[in-house]
C-alpha cells in the first residue's frame, strides 16, 4: 500500500510524545508499505532529521509555517470562528493546496492523520479512507488545567477545552476510522459512538531502552519536555508537596528533574537538592543511574512514554493513578501508584530503603512493558485498519 501521513510537527527529534508516535508507526508500517509523509512545521526543520526519516519514507514534504501567519490565524480564530486555538495555529489556507496536491499526486492508497490539529486540511478529501489519530483526549487535557491556572488563564483555557471537545465530535464521521492511545482517553471523546474508536497504545524501543548496570548517583528521577504543562505541574507537585515529606526522614535526598527546554518556573525549582539539567544527549544515562522514577502526573490525559521508558530500562516506578489508568500496570506489582502527597513520600522512601522491593518492582515493570508495550505489535493494528479498507476496493 502506499500510505500518506499528515503531521503537525516533523516527527524528529523525538523530544515530544506525539513526535515519538509518529516516528515509531512509520518506521514500522514502512516494512511493508510506501510512506509519503507530509509534515508542518513552525520552525526549521534540520538536514539531520529529514535524513532519518528518509529511510523510512518513500517522499518526504516539509509545510513550513511562518510565525506571521500563526499570529494572524490565532487572532481571527479567536475573534471571528469557533475552531479550537491549536487548530488555528496549525492550519494555514495556502498550505492546503500543497498538501492535498501532495498526497493526489502520488496516489496514495489511505490517508493517516495525526492529531485533530490537521483535521481542517483534509476534511473535504475523499480520494481514498482517512484514519484519525485522536491521540489523546485534548479536550479533558486542557480541561484538567483550569485548576491549576491562574486566574489570568482559567477563562482562556475553558474556552479552549469547550471549543475542543465541540470539534473532536465534530470530526468524528468525517474520518473512516478513528484510534487513540488508550481506552481511558477514548471515553473521554464526547460522541455517541466513541466505543468504535481503536485504542492503539504506545510502544517503547527495548533494543534502545535496555537496562544497564551503572553506579546509582540519582535518588529521584524524573524526565520529559518541561514546558510541557502538565509536566511543568508535576514537578512543581513533587517539588511542594512530596520533597518536603520525604526531606522530613531523609534530609539529603536530591531529585533530578531531566529533559528539554525547562520552563523559567521549572528552571526557578532548582537548588541544592534539586537539580534541573535542561536538555541532555542521552536520557538513558540518567535512568541507569537513577535509584527510583517518580512521574504523580496530576493533568494531562494520553499514555506516559516517560514511564514506559523508565520500566524498559528495569527503573522502579512510582505514578499516579490518573497515569496508570491510561498504562495499566499493578500496584505494589509492577509500580507504586499513589493518589496524595504522603502515598507518593511513602513510597519513594521505601524503594529508596528496600533495595529487594525495589529490585522486584523494577524486573516485574519490565516484564510487564515486554508483554504490553511493543512498537511493532501496536502498530500491526493500526496497519491492520489500514488494510481493511484496502482489501475493500
Amino acid at each position: 500500500m502506499k500510505i500518506g501521513v499528515l503531521v503537525s510537527r516533523f516527527p524528529y527529534p523525538l523530544e515530544k510524545g506525539d513526535k515519538l508516535r509518529a516516528y515509531h508507526q512509520i518506521k514500522a508500517l514502512s516494512k511493508n508499505h510506501e510512506i509519503y509523509l507530509c509534515a508542518l512545521s513552525a520552525h526549521k526543520v534540520s538536514h539531520e532529521s529529514i535524513q532519518e526519516l528518509q529511510s523510512y519514507c518513500k517522499e518526504i514534504k516539509v509545510i513550513q509555517l511562518t510565525k506571521i501567519s500563526i499570529l494572524f490565524n490565532l487572532f481571527f480564530s479567536l475573534l471571528f470562528t469557533k475552531l479550537p486555538l491549536q487548530l488555528a495555529y496549525f492550519f494555514n489556507r495556502n498550505a492546503k493546496g500543497k498538501i492535498l496536491n501532495f498526497f493526489k499526486s502520488h496516489q496514495i492508497d489511505h490517508l493517516y492523520c495525526q492529531l485533530i490539529r490537521v483535521a481542517e486540511y483534509v476534511i473535504d478529501f475523499n480520494e481514498v479512507p482517512k484514519t484519525l489519530d485522536y491521540m489523546d483526549a485534548l479536550s479533558r487535557g486542557m480541561e484538567r488545567r483550569i485548576k491549576t491556572s491562574n486566574i489570568f488563564l482559567k477563562t482562556f483555557i475553558k474556552i479552549e477545552s469547550m471549543r475542543l471537545k465541540r470539534y473532536e465530535h465534530f470530526i468524528f464521521p468525517v474520518f473512516d476510522e478513528k484510534v487513540i492511545i488508550s481506552a481511558q482517553d477514548r471515553d473521554l471523546i464526547v460522541h455517541s459512538k466513541n466505543k468504535n474508536i481503536h485504542v492503539i497504545p504506545n510502544g517503547v524501543d527495548l533494543d534502545f531502552f535496555e537496562a544497564k548496570e551503572e553506579e546509582k548517583k540519582y535518588d529521584i528521577l524524573f524526565t520529559g519536555n518541561m514546558s510541557y504543562p502538565p509536566n511543568v505541574n508535576c514537578v512543581q507537585y513533587i517539588v511542594r508537596e512530596i520533597m518536603p515529606l520525604i526531606w522530613r526522614e531523609s534530609p539529603n535526598i536530591n531529585l533530578y528533574i531531566v529533559g528539554a527546554n525547562p520552563s523559567i518556573s521549572v528552571q526557578k525549582l532548582a537548588s541544592e537538592k534539586i537539580i534541573v539539567t535542561g536538555w541532555v544527549q542521552d536520557i538513558r544515562s540518567y535512568y541507569a543511574q537513577a535509584k527510583i522514577f517518580l512521574a504523580p502526573m496530576q493533568i494531562g490525559t494520553g499514555l506516559q512514554n516517560k514511564l514506559l521508558e523508565a520500566m524498559a530500562m528495569q527503573l522502579p516506578c512510582i505514578t499516579s493513578t490518573l497515569a496508570n489508568n491510561a498504562l495499566g500496570a499493578k500496584h505494589q506489582e509492577d509500580l507504586m501508584v499513589g493518589t496524595l502527597p504522603q502515598d507518593f513520600a511513602q513510597a519513594s522512601l521505601l524503594l529508596l530503603k528496600d533495595k529487594q522491593k525495589a529490585s522486584t518492582i523494577a524486573k516485574n515493570g519490565l516484564n510487564f512493558i515486554r508483554n504490553n508495550y511493543n512498537w511493532e505489535n501496536s502498530t500491526s493494528k493500526l496497519e491492520a485498519l489500514f488494510l481493511k479498507h484496502h482489501i475493500k476496493e
